[in-house]
C-alpha cells in the first residue's frame, strides 16, 4: 500500500554537463593570488603576441537545445506535482495514476490550484529573506574564491555559523511567541513551490540579461558574457559568473542562505506538522530531520569551502544552477520527510532508537522494516557516520588550499600537482602563453 513517492527521484540524475570554452584548470595547490600588477601586465602583453582562443564548440541541437529545453519544461512541473501529491491523504504513486485515469485535465487544474502563489506564501518567503539579509551583513573574516578564468577573485564574508545559529534561533522563537505555528513551511508549501517556481523563471531572466548588458544592467565582474550556444542555452546555463544585486552575491545568498537553510528548517517544520495531525511526534520523521539538520550544521560550517567548489567556480547563474537551488532543493531534497507528514512511519521510539521493544502501531511497510533487522537508529547512526566522513573530507580540502598545501592529511604530507595557469583578457578573449604564469 505504501508506494514510496521517492521513486520519482530518479529524475534527479538527469541533468546536463556541457562543457564550456576553458582557458585553464584550477590548480591542485591553491597560492596566494598573484597581485593585481602581475595580472595587468599579463594581460597586457596579450595585446602584443597572443595566439587566438580556442574557437568555441559548435551548436549541438541535443545538448544545447533539446535537452536544456526538455529540463526546463519537465522540472519545474515535477515539482509542482510532487508539491500536490504530498499534500494528498495518500501521498503515493497510486494516488497520482488514479488522479492521471480520471482524467489529465482535471489533475492539472487540481495541481496548479494547489500550488497557485497567494498573499500568505508571499509574506513568509519576503521575511525568509529578509531575516537572511540582516544576517547576511553580519561583519566577519575575509575569505577569497580561485582566481576565476578572466582573473576575478571573489571575496566573501565568513559569517555563515552566524547564520546557522541565528536563523533557526529565530525562527523557533518566532513560532514559541504564537506569530506563527511552527508547521508553517508544511502548512503554506504548495502555494510557496509555486511563487517560487514563477519568481524563479523570472528571475533567471533578469540573470540572463543583466550578463549580457541589457534592461540597463551590467554584469559584476569580467566573467560574463554569451556561450555562443544560442539564447535557450544561455538561459539555461547563464550568462555571469559571479552575479551581484545590491552588493549581495547573487549565488552565495540563493544557494546558501535560502535554498539550504530552506532545507534545514523543513524537517523541523514537517515533524511539527506530523504532531499536529497525529498527536504524536513520528520517531522516523524526527530522526530524518534531525540527521538533516546536522547534515547542514556541517554545511554552514564549511561553507567558505562550499563557494571554492564546481558548484560556485564553473556553474555559471542560470535556470541549471539558480533555479535548481531555489525551487529544486525546497521541493524535492524534502519529498522524503514532507511525504512522512500523511504516511507516519509508525515505529516507536525504542524501534527508532535501536534499543529493543515492539513498535506501535505499525504499518505493514514498517513492520516488514522492523522485521528485517535494520532498526531505524542503525540507519541514522550510519547516517551520522557518513555526515562525519564527508565532513573530514572538506575540511581536509579546506584546509590544503588555505595553507597553500602545508597542512598534514592523517600526519603526512599531501601529495599534490602544481599547475601553471593564465588568465584571460576580458577585453581580446585572449590567454597569452608568452605572460607571467600564475600558480
Amino acid at each position: 500500500r505504501r508506494q514510496s513517492v521517492s521513486l520519482l527521484l530518479c529524475l534527479c540524475n538527469l541533468s546536463v554537463h556541457t562543457a564550456m570554452p576553458a582557458t585553464r584548470r584550477s590548480p591542485a595547490r591553491e597560492r596566494p593570488s598573484p597581485s593585481p600588477q602581475r595580472r595587468r601586465s599579463g594581460v597586457a602583453k596579450s595585446a602584443a603576441a597572443a595566439p587566438k582562443q580556442a574557437a568555441p564548440s559548435k551548436l549541438s541541437l541535443v545538448d544545447h537545445v533539446l535537452l536544456p529545453l526538455l529540463l526546463m519544461v519537465t522540472t519545474p512541473t515535477f515539482c509542482h506535482i510532487t508539491a500536490w501529491l504530498t499534500a494528498q491523504p495518500e501521498p503515493t504513486l497510486s494516488t497520482l495514476a488514479a488522479a492521471a485515469a480520471a482524467g489529465p485535465a482535471a489533475l492539472a487544474a487540481d495541481v496548479l490550484a494547489s500550488t497557485m502563489p497567494d498573499a500568505k506564501a508571499a509574506v513568509l518567503l519576503t521575511a525568509f529573506s529578509g531575516l537572511a539579509l540582516l544576517i547576511y551583513a553580519i561583519p566577519g573574516p575575509v575569505k577569497f574564491g580561485p582566481i576565476s578564468d578572466r582573473g576575478a577573485r571573489p571575496a566573501y564574508a565568513d559569517n555563515a555559523m552566524w547564520h546557522c545559529v541565528l536563523f533557526p534561533l529565530v525562527f523557533v522563537l518566532g513560532a514559541a511567541a504564537g506569530l506563527y505555528p511552527l508547521s508553517v513551511l508544511y502548512d503554506h508549501f504548495g502555494a510557496t513551490v509555486g511563487l517560487l517556481n514563477f519568481g524563479g523563471l523570472a528571475f533567471c531572466a533578469l540573470l540572463y540579461a543583466k550578463g549580457l548588458s541589457r534592461l540597463g544592467l551590467r554584469p559584476s565582474g569580467p566573467d560574463a558574457g554569451s556561450s555562443g550556444k544560442g539564447l535557450l542555452f544561455d538561459y539555461y546555463w547563464g550568462t555571469e559568473l559571479y552575479p551581484q544585486l545590491g552588493g549581495v552575491d547573487v549565488k552565495r545568498f540563493v544557494n546558501c542562505r535560502i535554498s539550504m537553510t530552506y532545507w534545514m528548517l523543513a524537517g523541523v517544520s514537517f515533524a511539527a506538522a506530523s504532531h499536529s495531525r497525529h498527536g504524536r511526534l513520528d520517531p522516523g520523521l524526527v530522526l530524518c530531520a534531525a540527521s538533516q539538520f546536522v547534515y547542514l550544521v556541517k554545511f554552514f560550517y564549511w561553507e567558505i569551502g562550499y563557494m571554492r567548489s564546481i558548484d560556485i567556480i564553473t556553474d555559471r547563474a542560470g535556470f541549471y544552477e539558480t533555479w535548481g537551488c531555489l525551487v529544486w532543493v525546497p521541493s524535492i531534497y524534502t519529498l522524503h520527510t514532507r511525504s512522512m507528514v500523511q504516511l507516519p512511519s509508525g515505529l516507536s521510539w525504542p524501534a527508532a532508537g535501536a534499543t529493543g521493544g515492539r513498535a506501535r502501531t505499525l504499518s505493514p511497510a514498517a513492520c516488514a522494516h522492523w522485521r528485517s533487522g535494520s532498526p531505524l537508529g542503525a540507519i541514522f547512526a550510519v547516517g551520522l557516520l557518513g555526515v562525519a566522513f564527508n565532513f573530514e573530507a572538506d575540511l581536509q580540502r579546506q584546509r590544503f588550499r588555505e595553507t597553500g598545501g602545508a597542512a598534514l592529511v592523517w600526519g603526512r604530507k599531501p601529495i599534490a600537482i602544481e599547475a601553471e595557469y593564465h588568465v584571460t583578457d576580458p577585453k581580446s578573449g585572449s590567454s597569452p602563453a608568452d605572460s607571467e604564469p600564475a600558480q
